[in-house]
């Protein structure tokens, strides 16, 4: 049974292509449906919201089909819910899954819910993110792992060094939080994931994106490159053979098959405002937007989250990043500004170190592998943890392995 509380921050994979019918008795519930129809997630999905309840739903199926799910509020108007449910009941499709929304908070009633082949109980008042994991649920396995988060980092400008840190924080995810994780350059014509990584993989995004009907869970196996245990990479050619003025959908095909077979994947997302990278930030879990402490990505950065905080009315704001802060003798917008001009908290506030990054650019390594202890390494270290929800594990880990560590360094000065 599912209060109005929205769900704990967790990943609510999108829902699949089915159709959904809901059937209200009150206003406030059909708004909320309504708006949940809206969402990202339900993108896929063909929901339609009427009135009438139970009754309603009765007339409407009497003599055709029922969608994959219908929801039906009850207990709003007057009558007996559970001979509501059994009217329903009468005209049901064998495959069809019921969501009540109800006004009792009454254990026997959800009982008898259950009994009668009910999906799920929300009780009223209810929340558009709610109905969304509700129905989600309803076509996932609640005993496999956690799949699918992804993460798309994007430039507020060019040049802000938003693929350096999409790459590191995808290195982080696998490797300081143990999280199988892909990063998938987007960048077809020039990106730099390959080397970066120092890789050089014969095929890679663009195969998938040329030819989406060839795109199975086999076929993507095939175009990652292993990096490390836990990190592949979803290479870009970098090559300018073909133009990439793809259509909006063009990259959904090979970002489902990776949200349902990889626990995290961080999308690295070409500083271009095309359909396609719009539809690609949309629709991720977690934004990460890179900006430079400059005017022109201030004024980029608040346009891309006044159109975002729009499109996505009940996710998380974009995480916003300052790279390159402290560079002598440049003129900056401080950060305490920054934010404040954007009405938003900097996630993380990564130094200017030309030394370490260039470093790491020319041997193609991560940041972490070239100066592991660094100031740089451990932000980026933290932002990944909270990107995926980690953060407090990997403390937890640190903090019992602190008296540890104190008593070794004892022994070794005794």
């Amino acid at each position: 049974m599912s209060d109005a509380t929205s769900p704990t921050d967790r990943v609510i994979a999108p829902v699949p292509r089915i159709t959904v019918q809901a059937f209200c008795e009150s206003p406030d519930v059909a708004a909320v449906i309504e708006a949940a129809a809206a969402d990202r997630r339900m993108q896929k999905a063909h929901a339609r919201v009427q009135m009438g309840g139970a009754p309603a739903a009765v007339e409407a199926f009497r003599n055709a089909p029922t969608p994959n799910v219908i929801i039906v509020e009850i207990g709003a108007a007057k009558g007996s819910p559970l001979a509501a449910l059994d009217g329903l009941a009468e005209v049901c499709d064998a495959g069809t899954k019921v969501v009540v929304v109800g006004h009792v908070n009454d254990v026997v009633l959800y009982r008898e819910f259950i009994r009668r082949g009910v999906s799920e109980y929300l009780i009223a008042p209810i929340d558009p993110v709610a109905v969304i994991a509700a129905i989600s649920d309803l076509f996932c396995d609640p005993a496999a792992e956690p799949l699918g988060r992804t993460i798309a980092v994007v430039g507020a400008k060019g040049g802000v060094g938003a693929s350096t840190l999409a790459h590191n924080i995808a290195w982080s995810v696998a490797r300081d939080f143990g999280t199988a994780t892909v990063i998938a350059d987007l960048d077809v014509a020039f990106g730099t994931a390959g080397l970066n990584f120092n890789q050089d993989p014969p095929q890679g995004v663009a195969e998938a994106v040329f030819a989406p009907e060839r795109v199975d869970a086999n076929f993507v196996d095939r175009l990652l490159s292993k990096c490390t245990d836990k990190l592949s990479l979803l290479a870009a050619p970098a090559t300018l053979d073909r133009p990439t003025d793809f259509a909006e959908g063009s990259f959904d095909g090979v970002i489902d098959v990776l949200r349902a077979s990889v626990p995290c994947i961080v999308l690295d997302v070409p500083h271009t405002w095309s359909s396609w990278c719009r539809r690609m930030l949309i629709g991720a879990d977690e934004i990460v937007v890179v900006a430079a402490p400059d005017l022109a990505s201030l004024r980029n950065a608040r346009n891309l989250f006044e159109v975002l905080k729009s499109a996505r009315p009940h996710d998380r704001m974009p995480r916003l990043v300052l790279n390159g802060v402290g560079m002598p003798k440049r003129p900056e917008i401080a950060t305490t500004e920054f934010a404040k001009a954007l009405d938003a908290p900097v996630a993380a506030a990564v130094p200017f170190d030309p030394a370490l990054f260039g470093t790491a650019a020319n041997n193609g390594q991560m940041l972490a592998e070239v100066q592991a202890g660094s100031k740089v390494t451990e932000i980026l270290t933290e932002l990944a943890g909270s990107l995926t929800g980690r953060a407090e594990t990997r403390r937890g880990r640190a903090n019992l392995l602190e008296p540890l560590l104190a008593r070794l360094a004892r022994r070794k000065a005794s």
